[in-house]
Order: structure tokens, then sequence, then C-alpha cells
């Protein structure tokens, strides 16, 4: 391609919305950002209800498939992430959730100037539209619609009381001054549809001339001169010159597969698959972590959970009130509910509940035809690692992932705990009265720690939250593969600004702090903010 541009993003999900509208405002620059999946015209994307169409469908998502773990009884861990233009913001449950305040104090304390509470926080505000909160913690003139329920389900009712019952304060933020409570979820939508990365920052850019974007094209590496980024080359061989800066956005586990194979990570790692070594940064594909969550279910006494709403004359009748009213079952992102609780006595919640208002399968589980909830407790702050490694040199080969799941055995003990809160709280009232039998665990099972820790071990699954394989840090830490301005160390001209690159896994969903690094990113880039960092 003859084409030269000043940046190119690497990837069209979340982070890459935000950075290709934010660069591509300065008209006298040309961007072009790189989707591998397709536009976002799924129709099923943009009805918020219907996201489960979308992961079914599979054609806007991609599965990366670990090896069998014995940490979870022998099975695999999948993992799907967004596919398709807006990434996971255009296929998750819209849940509108940026961690605690105590997670950037964190990274702060890391050494990590910059990327303190207190640093982050007016990000966050700068770059949300909230229809109800206007405060301290909030904004309402972003791009980002954060909305409140149109629809709420008698089940997402019943568990907030039953919670309560069980001791859990009521809470109407958890954004805002305290995480711990129970409540409905604020989410990224509008006027009843999904308000994804791409409806918040691509729709409003895409017509710019100076904006490029190629969708189903697959980046196979970034190119070098030395150690400068250069540009890109694609899987057909076809190279495009960068004269600026090159942005990795494809997520935790494209982004340090591509940085691989282009010659950045562990040196012996890739002569040994036949890489020209370009900078050795063997912390790039390390430290992988991802939220994992076990279940509690109950069947209900009566058939009143949104099992077979999507089906027959119930559906048709949904899309009608849909379609006329925006209003309705289609309205809701099905995880209406949850919160957060202390269940160590750390002085912060350490788990998170995420309720469905009916009884669900798994990856590896067959559906439950029956009515019922579903109540799951996800460990936040996990201490087990993986890592995302190549399997070749080939660039169509899928990455070597190894999720690291429950092989620490302290996230195995905090889920056993949140099993047992979430019987409890099954148990209360509010939810008694309508439970006919619980259905998953087997009564019995949360007296015997022996057979609890096998439950856990082999119902727990990802909520699709992985981060952390390109993270920030300090030069001091060996493993660190950018400085707090989110460039690669021992490069010039490459950032990445996704999931990747953040230094711990926040306690929360993982789309509006990824939208919140990759701001950070294009203020770094255009002169906005400096933190006076300088790359070792």
């Amino acid at each position: 391609m003859s084409e030269e541009f000043d940046y190119i993003i690497v990837g069209g999900g979340s982070s890459g919305c935000v950075v290709a509208s934010r660069l591509s405002e300065d008209r006298g620059v040309k961007v072009l950002m790189i989707e591998s999946g397709r536009k976002d015209t799924n129709k099923w994307i943009h009805i918020p209800a219907t996201f489960f169409k979308v992961l079914e469908g599979g054609k806007d998502v991609t599965a990366y498939v670990s090896a069998p773990s014995d940490a979870l009884n022998g099975r695999p861990n999948v993992v799907p992430q967004g596919h398709v233009l807006g990434g996971g913001s255009s296929v998750n449950a819209m849940l509108y959730v940026r961690g605690q305040s105590e997670d950037y104090d964190n990274w702060g304390q890391l050494g990590l100037r910059g990327w303190a509470y207190k640093d982050v926080l007016p990000v966050f505000s700068d770059l949300e539209s909230n229809m109800v909160f206007s405060d301290e913690f909030h904004g309402i003139d972003g791009e980002l619609s954060v909305s409140e329920k149109r629809y709420g389900h008698p089940l997402s009712r019943a568990f907030i009381r039953a919670a309560q019952e069980a001791g859990l304060p009521y809470n109407e933020d958890f954004n805002g001054a305290k995480q711990e409570g129970v409540g409905f979820y604020q989410t990224t939508t509008k006027d009843g549809r999904r308000w994804s990365a791409a409806q918040a920052f691509i729709r409003k850019a895409e017509g710019r001339k100076n904006l490029k974007i190629m969708t189903e094209t697959r980046v196979a590496r970034v190119t070098f001169d030395g150690t400068k980024a250069t540009g890109v080359e694609l899987e057909d061989g076809t190279r495009i010159v960068c004269k600026g800066e090159v942005v990795m956005c494809a997520g935790a586990i494209e982004t340090p597969r591509l940085l691989q194979l282009s010659g950045i990570g562990n040196a012996e790692e890739l002569r040994g698959h036949g890489i020209d070594v370009v900078h050795d940064l063997p912390g790039v594909g390390e430290n992988y972590q991802d939220h994992m969550e076990t279940t509690v279910q109950g069947e209900t006494k009566d058939p009143i959970s949104i099992m077979g709403q999507d089906k027959g004359l119930k559906a048709v009748r949904h899309m009608a009130e849909y379609m006329l009213n925006r209003s309705g079952l289609l309205t809701s992102n099905v995880v209406e509910c949850g919160g957060f609780a202390d269940v160590s006595d750390g002085g912060i919640p350490d788990l998170q509940f995420h309720v469905l208002p009916f009884m669900v399968g798994g990856l590896d589980r067959d559906a439950i035809e029956k009515h019922g909830i579903a109540i799951g407790p996800c460990f936040l702050r996990p201490y087990s690692r993986g890592s995302v490694k190549l399997a070749s040199s080939n660039p169509k080969d899928a990455a070597a992932f190894d999720s690291g799941a429950l092989t620490d055995q302290r996230d195995v003990d905090v889920l056993k705990r949140g099993v047992k809160l979430a019987i409890n709280i099954l148990d209360t009232p509010s939810l008694a009265k309508l439970i006919t039998r619980r259905h998953l665990p087997e009564p019995g099972v949360e007296e015997d720690d022996a057979k609890l820790d096998d439950y856990v071990r082999q119902t727990a699954k990802t909520v699709f939250h992985p981060s952390s394989t390109v993270k920030m840090g300090t030069a001091n830490d060996k493993m660190a593969c950018l400085d707090e301005e989110l460039r690669v160390r021992g490069t010039q001209g490459l950032r990445v600004c996704d999931a990747s690159a953040m230094p711990n896994l926040v306690s929360g969903n993982t789309n509006a702090p990824t939208m919140m690094i990759a701001e950070r990113c294009t203020r770094f880039m255009r002169g906005q903010e400096t933190l006076q960092t300088t790359v070792t």
C-alpha cells in the first residue's frame, strides 16, 4: 500500500475506537485503524437483551481456548472476546463499572506516576455522559452514555432485597464513594440501545477524510527499522507505512501475540521460533489475569424467569414493544443487578455478583431447561497468573494460551466463600418464597470442604476480562513492558493502550477502565498531558 499514515491503530475494539476518534480530531494528521472483525452491523448487537445471540452466533466473537487444566478438573478455559468493530463493548453485558479507588492507588504505589485514583477519576468523568448522577464522581458531557435500567426483572428485584436480608447494604452507585453493596447496574446504553465504543466514538468520526477504517483485515506484525516502529505488515504481505506511532489496541491475548511476532518479547523464546529479536522484553505475554466466577442456581416454583422469552409469540411481542416504544424486556442488559461484598474481611470488596433471571448451563455444560435464577460470585483480585505465548512464527496460528485459572488455591478459597454467601442469599425470605429447590450446587456440597472445592473447580468460568499481559511498570521492574505513558520499553513509536497495559486487574468489569486507559494514551500522544517519563 503506497499510502502513508501518521498513526496506525491495531485493533478496533473499545480502546481502538477511542484512540481513532481522538487522534483524527486533528485534521492535519492521517489515521488508520485496522480491525480483524467485521463492521458492527449485526442487528442483535444493538438491542441490549440480544447480546446472547451475538455470543451464540460466533461470527462477532473469537473464542480463545487454553489447554485442559488440572486446576479446572481437566477442563480447558474458554475465553470469548469481541471480534467486531467495538470489540468487547459490542458484545458484552454493558455493565458500567470502573473498579475501586484502591485499584488505581495500588498502581500508584507500584511507582506508576499519574495513575492513582485522583489522576484517573477526572478522565473517567470526562468520558462519561451519565443520565442520573452529576457529582464529584461522574460526568455528564462525555461521549459514553451511561444509563439507568428501563426494565427490571422481578427476580432481579428479589435478589436485591434478599441480599440486603443477608446483610449486604443497598448501593445505588457502584462507581461512587463506596463500591460495597447490591443494586442495579448502570449500563452503557442510550435510549434503549447499546452504546458501544463504536457508537460513542466511531460513528461521529468515521466520516472524517483523515480517518481510514479497515475491517476484516488481519495484521501479521509491526515492522521496525532498528527499534523504531515503521508500520505494520498484513497477513497477505501488504506493508503499510507509519510516519508517527503505531498503537496496539488488539486486546490482552492478541496484543502480546502480535508483539512477539514482531520481535518484542522474551529473546530466547523468540529465537526458538526463528524470529529476529527487536528488543528483549521478557514480560510480554506474562502476568495474564482474568476474573473467574462460579454459580449458585435455584429453580423457581413458577415460570417467571426469562427462559423461553426469545421464542414464538413471546419473542414477537417483545420485539414489537421494543420497536414501538423502546421499552420492555429487550431493553434489559439481562445481567441487570448484582453487587460487591468483602468475604475475606480485607476491608474492601473482593467478590462481585453477576445475577441472571434464568438458570444457565455453560460453555461446557448443557443448557438448563427450567425456570430459575443464577447468582454468580466472581473473585475480583485473583492471585493466579497465566501466559500468552507463540505457538509458532506463523501469524495465522492462534496463541499458545494458558490462563492459569485457579492455579492459586487462594482464588478457590474466595470463590468457596462466595458460593456460601450466594446460598445464604438464595435462602433468605425474598428469594426462598420463589424457589422450589436449589439446582446448583446440590444441597450439602457446601458442608464438605473437599466437595465444595471440587464444585468450584468444575464450574468456574471466565467473566471475559483478560488483562495485564503487556503491563505498565517502572524501569526497576524487569517484567514491565510499558512506561507510564504506555510506550513499549526499548522501542520508539510504539504504544499499547488496551487491557493488557493494566499492571493488575481492576476490581470490576474492564470495559470502562480500558477506555480510560485509551483516553490517557491519546492525551500523551497529543501532548495534552505529560508525565515526563523516559523510556529505557
